[in-house]
C-alpha cells in the first residue's frame, strides 16, 4: 500500500497538482495491537484538524482506516467537507488472526467508517464484488500500476541457489497464508524476502527455506528476475502489487484463484497466461515454470501508472460544495502508515 501511495503522489505532482501528505512520522506513535511492525499515531485529532484547516484542501482522500483516518474523517464531517476513502488492506482478517476477533466485527466497523465517504476506491473487481456483498456502498474501481522503468528483467540475475527458485516477497504476516507456500514439496529452492510478526515462528518450522529479510527497493528487480516462479499464497489480497512487480521482471506467478490474483494475473489459468491459478498451489507453482518470461512481462505492461493516476483524479470530489478540481489544485492524501 505504501508503494502505491508513493507512486500515486509522484504521478499527481507530475500532473501539476499540489499534494500534502499527513502520515504518522509527525506524531507520537504506538505499535498496532497484534502487529507491532505497524506504527499508529497516538491521539492525532487536534493536530490533524489544525493541518487540514491550514491547508484548506480542494480534495481530501483518506487512504486507511487507522487513527489518522478516523481523525480526518471526524474533522471533515465537522466542517461539512466531502472526502473519498480507499480499501487497501483486509484489516478485519488481520485482526481476526492477531486478536481472535470475529471478522464480522471488523467489517462492521469498516463499513461504518466508509459509509460517510463520497466514494470508496477499491483496487480490484474481485474485492469490489466482495465488499458490495458485505454491504459497502459507493464503491469505485481503481486498479494499481507498476513502475515499468524500475521493474524490468535483469539479464543474468542469480541468487546463487539451486534451481528452480520459488520466490515470495512481502509481509510475513497472518493474512499472507505463507505456510501454504513454505510447506509445499517443491524442487530447487524456496526464498522469502520480508519481515513480520510470524517470521520467528515460520523460520523455526521451515529451516530449509532461505530467509533474506528486507532489501532496498532498487534491489528488487534483480531478485524478481533471478526467480523462476513468484508464489503468492495469500487468499486475502485486495490487489497484490508484488505480483505485478514480479511479472514486470518477467517472472510468472503461481497463486490461488481468488480476488487479487484473478485481477493481476488474468485468464486463463492453465498456463496460457502470465501465471497459473489453482486451488492446488503446488500444481500452480510447477505449471508456472513453463510460462515464457516475455509473456509475464507483457501482462505487466497493461498496468500503466498514467491511467491509474487519471482514474484516481476522476474519482476525487471537491471538499466544499462550491469547489472545483483543476491542475495545480491541492489534493490532501493521508496514508495511514509511514511512507
Amino acid at each position: 500500500m505504501v508503494t502505491t501511495l508513493v507512486e500515486l503522489v509522484q504521478g499527481l505532482r507530475a500532473r501539476g497538482h499540489e499534494v500534502a501528505v499527513i502520515e504518522p512520522s509527525g506524531f507520537r506513535r504506538f505499535p498496532c495491537p497484534g502487529y507491532r511492525e505497524l506504527e499508529l499515531a497516538w491521539r492525532p485529532g487536534a493536530e490533524v484538524a489544525r493541518r487540514l484547516d491550514a491547508l484548506q484542501p480542494d480534495a481530501i482522500h483518506l487512504a486507511t482506516e487507522g487513527p489518522l483516518g478516523a481523525a480526518a474523517r471526524r474533522h471533515c464531517r465537522r466542517r461539512g467537507w466531502a472526502f473519498t476513502t480507499a480499501f487497501h488492506t483486509r484489516f478485519p482478517e488481520i485482526l481476526a488472526e492477531a486478536l481472535r476477533l470475529p471478522p464480522a466485527w471488523g467489517y462492521a466497523w469498516f463499513r461504518r467508517f466508509h459509509a460517510a465517504s463520497a466514494g470508496v476506491m477499491v483496487p480490484s473487481e474481485g474485492m469490489l464484488a466482495e465488499l458490495r456483498g458485505r454491504g459497502f456502498e459507493r464503491l469505485r474501481p481503481w486498479s494499481h500500476g507498476v513502475d515499468l522503468g524500475l521493474f524490468a528483467p535483469v539479464p543474468g540475475a542469480d541468487l546463487g541457489l539451486p534451481r528452480p527458485v520459488f520466490l515470495y516477497v512481502g509481509r510475513v504476516s497472518y493474512e499472507k497464508n505463507l505456510g501454504a507456500f513454505l510447506g509445499l514439496d517443491l524442487p530447487g529452492s524456496k526464498v522469502v524476502y520480508g519481515v513480520g510478526p510470524l517470521e520467528a515462528e515460520l523460520k523455526r518450522r521451515h529451516p530449509g527455506v532461505h530467509w533474506r529479510g528486507v532489501v532496498p527497493r532498487h534491489e528488487l528487480p534483480a531478485i524478481y528476475s533471478a526467480a523462476d516462479v513468484f508464489v503468492l499464497p495469500s487468499r486475502a489480497e485486495t490487489f497484490g502489487l508484488v505480483m505485478l512487480e514480479a511479472l514486470a521482471c518477467g517472472t510468472p506467478v503461481a497463486a490461488f484463484p481468488v480476488a487479487g490474483p484473478l485481477d493481476v494475473v488474468g485468464e486463463p489459468h492453465d498456463g496460457g497466461g502470465a501465471g497459473v491459478l489453482y486451488d492446488d498451489l503446488r500444481r500452480a507453482a510447477l505449471r508456472a515454470l513453463d510460462i515464457p518470461r516475455e509473456r509475464a512481462r507483457a501482462r505487466a505492461q497493461q498496468f500503466d501508472w498514467g491511467a491509474v493516476c487519471e482514474r484516481f483524479l476522476g474519482w476525487l470530489v471537491p471538499a466544499r460544495a462550491d469547489g472545483a478540481l483543476k491542475a495545480g489544485s491541492s489534493a490532501t492524501l493521508r496514508p495511514g502508515v509511514r511512507a
